[in-house]
C-alpha cells in the first residue's frame, strides 16, 4: 500500500463555524459601536473642537477653573470616603458569611435583595428616612435628642452612596473569600496564628482580588452619580455628574462642549482609578505566615 493510499481523505474545512461567529458576535459589535464607540466619538469631538470645528483646550483649561475644579474634588473625595465606609463594611460581612455554610445562601439574598429594587426608590426611601420629621429623628427623639437635619449635607450624600453600593463591595468579596482552602486557615493555626494574625496574614492577602473588584465597582458609579446628590440635597451640593446633567439639558452647543469636557475628564479619572487598582490586584501576594 502507497503513502498516498494510507493518508486519511481530508476533509474540506467548513466555514460554518466562522459564519455563526460573525453572525452571533454582529449583534455585540453594532451595541458596542453604537452605544460605547460612537459616544465616546462625541465626547472627545466637542472636548476639544470650538463651535467652528477648530481644535482648541480651552474647554479643559475652563474645566479646571476654581468652581468646576471645587466640583471635582468634592465628588472624588466624597466617593473615596464612600468606597472606603463600603470596605469596611463590608469585608468583616463577607467573613462572616463565608464562615456560616448553612445560611449563606440566605445571607447572600438579603444582600441582593435592595439591588432588586430600582435606584429611584431606595434613594426616595433613604430621603424619607432621613427627614427632619423622619422615622430616623422620631426613634431619636425617644432618647431626648433634638431633630437632626440630615438631608441636604455630604453625609447625606455619602450615606446614599454607601446605603446602594455595598452589595456591590460585598460580593465580589464573598465570592473570594469561600474559595479560599480551609486548610491553609488550619495550618495558619498549626504554626501560632490566631484569629486575627490569619485573617492578615493568610485571608486579607488571599482576598485582594475581590477587594479591587468591589473597590471598583463602587468607586466608579460613586464619583460620577448625580441623582443620590440631586436626591439628598436638592440639588445644593453639586457633583461632577449633577454638572454634566445640568450642562447636557440645556441642548446648546456651548453646553455640550463644557459637559463633554467634565465627562472626558471623568473618564480619565475612572480609567486611572482602575489601572490603580489593577495593578494592586494583579499582585496578589502570597501568604506570609
Amino acid at each position: 500500500m502507497t503513502d498516498q493510499a494510507a493518508r486519511p481523505p481530508r476533509v474540506k474545512a467548513s466555514r460554518r463555524p466562522a459564519i455563526v461567529r460573525a453572525v452571533t458576535v454582529a449583534p455585540h459589535g453594532l451595541w458596542c459601536l453604537l452605544f460605547i464607540l460612537a459616544p465616546l466619538i462625541f465626547v472627545v469631538y466637542y472636548t476639544f473642537t470650538d463651535p467652528s470645528g477648530s481644535f482648541t483646550l480651552a474647554h479643559i483649561k475652563e474645566v479646571f477653573s476654581a468652581s468646576y475644579f471645587a466640583v471635582l474634588k468634592r465628588s472624588v473625595l466624597l466617593a473615596l470616603e464612600s468606597t472606603a465606609i463600603c470596605l469596611l463594611l463590608a469585608y468583616p460581612l463577607a467573613l462572616a458569611v463565608a464562615r456560616k455554610p448553612r445560611n449563606q445562601s440566605l445571607a447572600i439574598l438579603l444582600f441582593m435583595l435592595p439591588m432588586w429594587i430600582n435606584l429611584l426608590i431606595r434613594t426616595y426611601s433613604l430621603k424619607l428616612l432621613l427627614e427632619t420629621n423622619g422615622p430616623l429623628n422620631s426613634f431619636l427623639g425617644h432618647f431626648g435628642i433634638e431633630p437632626i437635619g440630615f438631608l441636604n449635607s455630604e453625609f447625606a450624600i455619602v450615606v446614599g452612596m454607601v446605603y446602594n453600593y455595598l452589595p456591590y463591595m460585598i460580593l465580589p468579596i464573598y465570592s473570594v473569600v469561600a474559595k479560599i482552602d480551609p486548610r491553609l486557615k488550619e495550618a495558619a493555626a498549626d504554626l501560632g496564628c490566631n484569629g486575627f494574625q490569619t485573617i492578615f496574614r493568610v485571608v486579607l492577602p488571599l482576598s485582594v482580588s475581590g477587594i479591587v473588584s468591589g473597590i471598583t465597582m463602587v468607586f466608579v458609579p460613586s464619583i460620577s452619580t448625580f441623582f443620590i446628590s440631586k436626591s439628598l440635597s436638592d440639588g445644593r451640593i453639586r457633583l461632577i455628574g449633577d454638572v454634566i446633567e445640568q450642562r447636557i439639558s440645556l441642548h446648546n452647543v456651548a453646553a455640550y462642549e463644557i459637559g463633554s469636557a467634565l465627562s472626558f475628564i471623568l473618564m480619565i479619572l475612572i480609567i486611572v482609578s482602575m489601572l490603580i487598582t489593577n495593578r494592586f490586584g494583579d499582585n496578589d501576594g502570597g501568604v506570609v505566615i
